[in-house]
Parts: C-alpha cells; structure tokens; sequence
C-alpha cells in the first residue's frame, strides 16, 4: 500500500480550497483519505497565517511510515523544513525560436550590421528621390491658382 500525502480540492468553483491529506496513492483527488494533516487556502494573501495550516507531529510521523508528498506538497512542507526541497526542473520555453528561425534572424542581423557600416552611400540615394518630388508638385499647385 503505497501512501501519498497530497492535495484534495474543495470549495466552490473559482475559489479552491485544499485540504492536505494522507491517501493510498491509487485512491481518487478527492476521494476517501487516511487522515487530515492541514488546510492549503491560495485565497488568502501569502504572508497570511490561514493560508498553510500544519500538523507537524502528524506530517512527520506519515513521512516516517513511508508516506511520500507530492511535488507541490514537498514545496509547501520543505518551507517548514519538513522534507529536502524538491528539484523542479526547468519547464521548456514552447514560445522559444526554432534553429531555421535564428539562422534568418542571424542573417538579418548581419545585414542590417552592414546597411549600417555603409550609411554614406546609400543616404543620397534616398534623399534624392525625396529633392525631386517637391518639385514635381510645384507646377500642379501653379496651375491650380490660373
């Protein structure tokens, strides 16, 4: 019989609330439990006194028997020095680029880091078409006042 101390949701909908608990490892969330070792309320503000409520004597005494806690009862319980701090490894960045994507990023960094280098020869370039069209629209305003 494998033992977990873990999370069983309770309250209303949007607003959870946790009891922590002793359960066979294969019973439901929130189903048929050993016993109650404390209340998990996320509600209340963090440095709030209700917010983690403990029996240690009782969480230490399960431990003892075998009784492992899950990843984010371990969190909770390694807070009061209960159990070692879990390893939680590093969620992977789905939003992250891929290789292709770098690779034309790089490309575009390359050539704007050129573009700019060689600013003098390409500005009269584009300051030119911007002399002529002033002037182009100089003869429409003249016939306009005829």
């Amino acid at each position: 019989m494998a033992l977990k101390i873990r999370l069983s949701r309770g309250g209303a909908k949007k607003r959870p609330f946790y009891k922590i608990v002793v359960a066979e490892a294969l019973s439901p969330r929130d189903g048929k439990f050993i016993e109650r070792l404390g209340s998990y309320n996320p509600m209340v503000a963090k440095d709030h006194a209700e917010r983690l409520v403990l029996d240690v004597e009782r969480v230490k005494y399960w431990i003892s028997k075998g009784a492992q806690p899950t990843l984010r009862v371990a969190k909770m319980l390694s807070s009061d020095g209960l159990v070692k701090a879990p390893v939680i490894r590093d969620q992977p960045i789905k939003s992250a680029p891929g290789k292709k994507r770098k690779e034309r990023e790089a490309e575009v960094a390359e050539k704007l880091a050129s573009a700019a280098e060689a600013p003098a020869e390409e500005a009269p370039a584009v300051e030119a078409p911007a002399e002529e069209a002033p002037a182009a629209e100089a003869p429409a305003e003249e016939d306009k006042k005829e």
